[in-house]
């Protein structure tokens, strides 16, 4: 489990909010530091002012008057005097800065044998003595003049700034992180070889120069993507005529021999131009548009069609329906180019074939597999060969899985499947299979 936060708009969110809530700390510290002083005076004078009143009051009052005296400070000044009495308990004021400012103040006003008490047997309150002669009397308060509300309401309201604060700054970030992420679902794109809508050039300057560069490169790559196609389309239709007048002088030769041969060899350099023209179209064609279609049923079509040409290829997996959106003809031209790439390394000397081609689901992924019993692939080279162009120089690397490579290939067949493969947020996988042999294994993503 990871406490820190791994996108940049959290961990901006929670620095800054760090920030501010340390700024909100120090300033109530502060404030507590300088309200102290002034509190403790002014509440020091309040109640040296009534305790002096009061006793006035009762020095300048005859003795039978002094109960009379007591009531009425109770009844409309809401003070209360009482006789000190001898073996009273009293309960020490609370340790608190302000409390002993307080104390200290009073007593050099009051007398150093002042005594002070948050409760006298049993009653709360703030309790304060004073003498008159050899008497003394206890001055009682109500709590709520030495708890001052200030602080808590000082606190509330740093509270209430750092809450606002804290949804400013989370609107700040989110502001600012908006573009960056719908620039790297665009990239994704782009990664996948789709061509994503422009980027919005607006807000601060900063990204306005990250999304103008972004379009002008997607840009720039949509037009050399179009050029290359053009060029491979051209290549094609210029080639593909003269083969074709050159196989129909082939085929009316009278030397079998040659003309097998003659044909053998136009039939690959036909194939070769198709994969040409399917690697440089594939995203752009008529496999671009996704619908739903059932990946069981494409799996056991394309088992079907080389049942039908003589090689037949073993069918597990593909029982249950499997929903499944994307390019239907894109996937089937990466699972022909699958089992195509099976057979020619692992047909024996009387063209027979093991080849499996298995459907299964893996939670959020279908994995369609192309067994065979060929020579397989190193490891090693395993990434290297879904690189265009890409071919090993012995066993699997060779069209005939020999050393001189005679029947020849593009090295762009896995290629288009791995790329296929990425537009349906998937990967294509070249694994040892067990008992001999290559399992080449296409994962995608299912729909969620």
């Amino acid at each position: 489990m990871r406490l820190i936060p791994q996108s940049l708009l959290w961990r901006t969110f929670l620095l800054i909010g760090l920030l501010l809530g340390l700024s909100v700390l120090a300033w109530l510290q502060l404030f507590r530091l300088y309200e102290r002083e002034p509190r403790s005076v002014q509440l020091a004078n309040q109640i040296a002012a009534i305790v002096n009143l009061s006793r006035a009051a009762l020095v300048s009052s005859k003795p039978e008057n002094r109960n009379y005296l007591l009531g009425e400070l109770s009844q409309t000044e809401q003070i209360e005097i009482y006789p000190a009495e001898t073996g009273e308990t009293l309960l020490p004021l609370a340790k608190r800065p302000v409390f002993e400012r307080i104390e200290q103040l009073l007593r050099e006003k009051i007398g150093e044998d002042t005594r002070f008490a948050s409760a006298r047997n049993g009653l709360p309150g703030v309790w304060v003595s004073f003498h008159i002669d050899e008497d003394e009397y206890w001055v009682r308060l109500r709590r709520d003049r030495l708890d001052s509300s200030a602080g808590l309401q000082w606190l509330g309201w740093g509270a209430a700034a750092l809450v606002m604060a804290l949804i400013g700054t989370y609107f700040i970030v989110w502001s600012v992180n908006r573009p960056m992420k719908r620039l790297a679902e665009a990239a994704r794109a782009v990664g996948r070889g789709e061509t994503p809508p422009a980027m919005d050039e607006g807000g601060p300057a900063e990204i306005q120069t990250l999304a103008s560069a972004f379009n002008q490169m997607a840009h720039d790559l949509k037009t050399a993507e179009d050029n290359r196609t053009l060029i491979l389309a051209g290549i094609s239709h210029d080639l593909r005529t003269p083969l074709a007048r050159l196989r129909l002088g082939v085929e009316m030769s009278s030397d079998t021999t040659f003309r097998d041969g003659m044909v053998a060899d136009i039939e690959q350099m036909d194939a070769i131009i198709g994969q040409f023209l399917d690697f440089a179209r594939s995203g752009q064609d008529d496999s671009a548009s996704t619908a739903g279609f059932d990946l069981a049923a494409l799996t056991a079509e394309v088992a079907t069609h080389y049942d039908s040409v003589g090689h037949p290829v073993k069918l597990e997996g593909a029982d249950t329906p499997l929903p499944f959106e994307g390019r239907r003809q894109a996937l089937k031209r990466a699972l022909h180019n699958l089992v195509d790439n099976a057979l020619r390394y692992s047909l024996d000397a009387e063209g027979n074939a093991d080849i499996t081609l298995r459907l299964a689901r893996d939670g959020r992924f279908a994995q369609v597999d192309v067994l065979d019993r060929g020579p397989g692939v190193p490891p090693e080279h395993a990434e290297r060969l879904k690189q265009p162009f890409t071919r090993l120089d012995v066993a699997r690397g060779s069209a005939d899985g020999s050393e001189s490579g005679a029947q020849g290939g593009s090295g762009l067949g896995l290629a288009i499947v791995d790329r296929i493969a990425r537009q349906h947020g998937g990967q294509l996988q070249l694994l040892p299979r067990d008992g001999g042999g290559l399992t080449a294994r296409l994962t995608l993503a299912l729909p969620a």
